[in-house]
Parts: C-alpha cells; sequence; structure tokens
C-alpha cells in the first residue's frame, strides 16, 4: 500500500499509465472490496450475535490500525527525497485540516444512515436509495460546485446503471418502502456525495495525501461510532472465536483499509459523476459472490443488472481516458 500516496500528476516516462488510467484501475479495485464487505459480514452475522453497528465499528477501527502501521512503516522505509516525492507539495494546515474532518463526518453519516436505513426499510430499498441517489447528487453537485458536465453519453450511462442497480438489488423481489427509511438512504447518498466532491475538489489541485486522509477519517469514524457500538453490545458471543476473529481482520484490511486508501486516491483524479458510476461494482461484486460463493440462486435480474452496471461503467471510463488524452495532447505544446 505504500504506493497510494503517489502524486497523482503526469507521467514523464514512456509506459507509465497515465494518472487517470491508474485513478480508474484505483477504483475499480475498491468498489470490487468493497462488494465483499456484506458477504463477509453476513458470516459474522450467521456465527455471533454481532449487530452491524459493532461490525461497522470493529471494521473502522481495525482498519485505522492497520493504516497505521502503514503510515508507520512508510515514515520509516522512505528517505527525505522520497517522502517529499510521496507527499508531494505541502498541503495548507486549514485546507488540510477541511479534507479531515469533512471526510470523517461525511464518512461516519454515510454509513451510519446506510445501516439505519437497512433497518427501516430493508437491505433492498436502502441499498437501491442509496446507491441510486449517489450519482445524481454527485453529478448536480460536480456540474454546480466545479463545472464538470456529463454530456449526453454520461447522462445515459449513469441513466442505465441506475436502471441495472434497480434491477439487480430488487430483482423479482417486492421491498417494503417507508418513509423513514428512504430519508435516511438519501441522508446516506448525501454523506456519500460530500465525501466524494470534496475530493475531487481538493484532488484538482493535489498536495493530498491518500493515506494520511483515510486513517484520520478512519479516527474520527471510529470514535462517533463508538458509543452506538457500545449500546448494541460491542463484544461478540460465539462459539467460533477464531472465525469471528479472522473475518474481522479481513474487513479491515480489504473493504475498508485498503479499498477506502485507493477510493479516495482515485477519487481525486477521476470526475466526481464517473467515480460514483465506477464504485457501483459494490452490488455486482456481492451479487457475484452470493451466486459463486453463497449458493444464491443465479436469476434473470441477477445477469441483467450486472450487464446493465458493467456497461455504464465501461463507457464512463473508456470517456474518462480520452477526455484525460486530449488534456494531455494539449498541455504538450505549453
Amino acid at each position: 500500500m505504500s504506493d497510494l500516496s503517489a502524486p497523482l500528476s503526469s507521467a514523464s516516462a514512456v509506459g507509465v499509465p497515465s494518472p487517470v488510467g491508474r485513478s480508474l484501475l484505483y477504483l475499480v479495485v475498491a468498489g470490487v472490496a468493497w462488494g465483499t464487505a456484506g458477504a463477509a459480514a453476513s458470516l459474522v452475522f450467521q456465527v455471533s450475535d454481532m449487530g452491524p453497528l459493532a461490525l461497522s465499528f470493529w471494521r473502522c477501527a481495525g482498519g485505522l490500525v492497520l493504516l497505521l502501521g502503514a503510515l508507520v512503516w512508510r515514515s520509516h522505509r522512505a528517505t527525505a527525497g522520497a517522502a517529499a516525492a510521496a507527499g508531494g507539495p505541502a498541503e495548507p494546515r486549514r485546507r488540510r485540516l477541511l479534507r479531515i474532518l469533512a471526510t470523517g463526518i461525511g464518512l461516519t453519516v454515510f454509513q451510519s444512515a446506510y445501516f439505519a436505513a437497512v433497518q427501516a426499510t430493508g437491505l433492498a430499498v436502502g441499498t437501491v436509495v442509496t446507491l441510486g441517489a449517489g450519482p445524481v447528487l454527485i453529478a448536480v453537485g460536480a456540474r454546480l460546485t466545479m463545472g464538470e458536465r456529463l454530456g449526453r453519453g454520461g447522462v445515459i450511462a449513469v441513466t442505465g446503471a441506475l436502471v441495472g442497480l434497480m434491477v439487480l438489488v430488487l430483482g423479482g423481489e417486492g421491498g417494503t418502502v417507508r418513509p423513514v427509511g428512504i430519508a435516511l438512504a438519501v441522508l446516506a447518498a448525501a454523506g456519500y456525495a460530500a465525501i466524494t466532491l470534496l475530493t475531487r475538489w481538493l484532488g484538482r489541485d493535489g498536495g493530498g495525501d491518500s493515506l494520511s486522509t483515510t486513517a484520520w477519517a478512519f479516527a474520527i469514524g471510529s470514535v462517533g461510532r463508538l458509543p452506538m457500538a457500545i449500546g448494541e453490545g460491542l463484544l461478540p458471543h460465539t462459539a467460533e472465536l477464531a472465525r469471528v476473529v479472522w473475518l474481522l481482520a479481513y474487513v479491515a484490511a480489504v473493504p475498508t483499509a485498503l479499498a477506502y486508501a485507493l477510493y479516495f486516491a482515485g477519487a481525486a483524479v477521476v470526475r466526481a459523476a464517473t467515480v460514483s458510476v465506477i464504485m457501483l461494482l459494490e452490488p455486482v461484486s456481492a451479487a457475484v459472490i452470493a451466486v459463486t460463493a453463497l449458493d444464491e440462486r443465479l436469476t434473470a435480474a441477477t445477469v441483467v443488472g450486472t450487464l446493465l452496471l458493467l456497461a455504464a461503467v465501461a463507457g464512463l471510463a473508456a470517456a474518462e481516458a480520452r477526455v484525460a488524452v486530449v488534456r494531455r495532447r494539449t498541455a504538450v505544446p505549453a
């Protein structure tokens, strides 16, 4: 993970991936990794009495420990010159404070409100509203705050992604729609949109370190989640403690520490609306795991929804790469 903080500037050597290409890869890996968290959580719930709020706390706290270890290892490993190259230009203190506080609060609001929405209106409806409202809020926010335009092709891709999400998650099962749950899901989407837009806005000028940003966000999130986790029951009661510990370690390492560090690194470079659609790979990954590893039935809705989402992600990723190529070519004479 030490290369996550590498400067997201233009590559000068031939054969080195462009910042946009590298960032798209970061986002794809993060989205797929997020999709594995649900499967791991379901296994934890099967063999213990741990609740979702306690799991969310341990996920955040475990990710924080791992990221702090990565930061210490990086500081010991890097020479003075390498450290300067890794961190890039120093970020102003006020801007760094804004990045840390807003990301931590936004992450806490996003995950806590999402869990509450799922509890209030069910997993299917809560997921569709949260993940579906996110790209819309982000596209509107990016247009108003940064002047990023989707264009007709982008609008079609986002629409296709939202349709694919609804088909994939809802499928043929009816969901229970409750106003309180919908409101909480929209709040979760707003928290996610705020994180994405802020990361993109600050990332346009560089100077941020995705690894330290993620660590600080998890520190704030752990403090915010702790009272709720204690109220729910912080420690699990289980006859398979070793299995629960291994699952919690996986959730903290892969879909948390690694995935969020990659997400923040990628979201700083790629257009905000593209980020939001690529992250819809999360339900695709979860659906694939459910069919292949958890013996759930493969339905037509799963196939159609997955294909629609993958087509939308591929279309926007290709458009992002084309825009990056044009920008590099026009920047060469200057």
